[in-house]
């Protein structure tokens, strides 16, 4: 059987990426869910992420911000991950997309950062919390985002061509360096905000 070329390879390492991350984000949501609803059926109750008054998830769940659309954000979250485990399953037993696939794909990885980002505000910000489980949240959307666009980049499936493509096929080994300054910018966001590091320190 023949090589396959550059144009029809598909993206294993992506794949398992996918569903590992999908894993992660989909177990965070859930436990969130039974979590909320732990609370909903009895007042009293203290919800395991509750660890500190700084790392906690109750006020997150009790709050407007934890349910932007009339219902508990985790259960979108619940939903959601499912999509990219799906995906990187069904390209590991040999499925192949069309471009107009990756784009909408993609689309909502972005309009997932967007949602993140608005919670990271919220929670830094605002509620002046770090949920553990919200946290494992935004840890795989980011990644998630960075490596599906830049994939996207380097198979020209935005229509790009030439140059592009090629410059983006040179810089995706490297997207890791974008996902970890991400992170970095989160963490700074808390330290400065809730001196974080020194809170949890003396929590440890």
């Amino acid at each position: 059987m023949p090589a396959e070329t550059s144009a029809s390879r598909r993206p294993i390492g992506l794949a398992i990426f996918l569903v590992v991350a999908g894993v992660l984000g989909w177990f965070a949501s859930f436990d969130l869910t039974l979590e909320r609803i732990e609370t909903l059926i009895d007042p009293s109750y203290v919800p395991s992420c509750n660890i500190s008054p700084l790392v906690t998830c109750g006020p997150n769940m009790a709050s407007p911000q934890g349910a932007l659309f009339g219902f508990p954000n985790p259960i979108i979250g619940v939903a959601a991950f499912v999509a990219p485990i799906v995906v990187g399953v069904a390209i590991l037993a040999g499925a192949r997309f069309a471009k107009w696939f990756w784009v909408i794909f993609n689309l909502g990885f972005a309009l997932a950062l967007w949602f993140v980002i608005w919670l990271m505000i919220q929670s830094i910000f605002v509620l002046g919390t770090l949920c553990p489980y919200c946290m494992l949240v935004w840890s795989v959307v980011i990644p998630l985002f960075w490596y599906v666009t830049a994939y996207n980049l380097k198979e020209g499936n935005f229509g790009n061509r030439g140059a592009s493509r090629e410059i983006a096929a040179m810089a995706y080994p490297w997207v890791w360096t974008l996902v970890l300054l991400s992170y970095l910018a989160v963490v700074v966001m808390a330290q400065l905000r809730l001196d974080a590091i020194t809170t949890i320190l003396q929590t440890l």
